[in-house]
């Protein structure tokens, strides 16, 4: 199947007693021990059906689909994509641990795997750029995270060429993919060991989910199914079920969210009150031949940050003067949301290192939405007219 079929067939349920179309709700806490024939309940995995703190039918067809969507073996879907990040952590780093982390990543990620030096985990970072992260690598570490399009300066990382070195080297690498989604780049079919979105984004698709996931290996993701099982974050039924609605058109929705974002980057461009735009879309940023590289079909995610011509208060005057898009966090949702990351994600960096990012105070991190292209333009320039 090809990937728009996946994202609607690829959870493989099929209802052989009632004929039910969709992916039904299984809202329960507790399961029989035994079927009809007296044998044991277990999942297509080998886990026993008996709690849905550890396996659910509705999630483990959302877990289906989402491996076959990234071209991998299986996944696990969690409360949060903090909730994923946190068990690959749990699951793979040991006292005296080694991981080697790029800096700009999510906020929280890095604010995560620092306070877990407390347990005596040896974390390494590295600037966000392909050649210094191969060159840091080495055969030390024990696991390698990065970001394929980081948060929120949109440095695109060759990760193809990264997976090739922690090959050699026999490294564990994963991938935060949350940016780019599947429909734009796989990294498992670079030889990435780990994939990991954030669902409450581009997957899900709607805001109004909270939800993450990890797709790997069947070894891996049931070494660490064992961690989601004891951590206890496993992804409600509820939300599992908005999820399997929402992926249904991520291939469309993904195609329509860039193709706005580069209509907007290239608006913004041309804009007198614009110093700077920050998208691989345009031929002139540096990322734009290593994103062409790996992304699919011409298409460059649905991101665009910028830069204004003044400082703190001239953005806050933008973000409070946009009336269709909203002044919100997050991304991937049909509504354009617009981000101040000095307030937001990057809030808890340390200013030197936000400065050496260039994550400044006229930064501002657009997620463009499924709205009239002109609409959002008109938006923006009506807004970026009042400073």
């Amino acid at each position: 199947m090809r990937r728009d079929t996946i994202a609607i067939h690829g959870h493989g349920y099929h209802d052989l007693e009632h004929g039910a179309v969709i992916v039904p709700i299984y809202q329960t806490a507790i399961f029989e021990h035994f079927d009809r024939e007296g044998k044991l309940r277990t999942t297509d995995r080998g886990t026993d059906l008996k709690y849905s703190r550890e396996e659910n039918p509705t999630v483990r067809a959302l877990e289906k689909l989402l491996a076959k969507l990234d071209s991998g073996e299986d996944s696990l879907c969690f409360s949060s994509g903090m909730s994923a990040i946190t068990t690959l952590f749990m699951g793979l780093l040991n006292q005296g641990s080694k991981i080697l982390i790029t800096e700009e990543v999510y906020g929280t990620t890095l604010q995560l795997i620092m306070d877990l030096r407390k347990f005596g985990i040896e974390v390494h970072t590295v600037y966000p750029d392909t050649s210094c992260i191969i060159e840091k690598i080495d055969k030390n570490y024990d696991l390698i995270f990065i970001e394929t399009m980081t948060n929120p300066t949109l440095k695109v990382i060759d990760v193809r060429e990264v997976a090739k070195v922690c090959k050699e080297e026999g490294l564990v690498l994963a991938v935060d993919n949350t940016f780019v989604t599947p429909i734009l780049y796989r990294p498992l079919e670079d030889n990435v060991d780990i994939v990991i979105h954030s669902m409450t984004k581009y997957i899900a698709g709607h805001n109004d989910v909270i939800a993450g996931v990890l797709v790997s290996s069947k070894d891996t993701i049931i070494k660490l199914w064992d961690w989601r099982r004891k951590l206890g974050n496993i992804i409600s039924p509820f939300d599992a079920f908005m999820a399997l609605r929402g992926v249904k058109t991520l291939g469309i929705r993904v195609k329509k969210h860039c193709t706005n974002a580069q209509a907007v980057a290239e608006f913004l461009k041309e804009h007198p009150k614009v110093n700077e735009v920050l998208y691989p879309g345009l031929p002139d940023s540096p990322y734009h031949e290593v994103a062409r590289k790996l992304f699919n079909n011409n298409l460059y995610g649905g991101v665009v940050s910028f830069r204004i011509r003044g400082g703190k208060e001239e953005a806050i005057r933008v973000m409070k003067s946009v009336r269709i898009i909203r002044s919100a966090p997050s991304l991937g949702g049909p509504e354009s949301l617009l981000t101040y990351p000095i307030i937001s994600a990057s809030k808890f960096m340390d200013s030197e290192l936000r400065k050496r990012l260039g994550i400044t105070e006229n930064l501002l991190r657009l997620s463009v939405g499924l709205e009239d292209v002109n609409d959002i333009i008109d938006d923006l320039d009506d807004a970026l007219r009042n400073i």
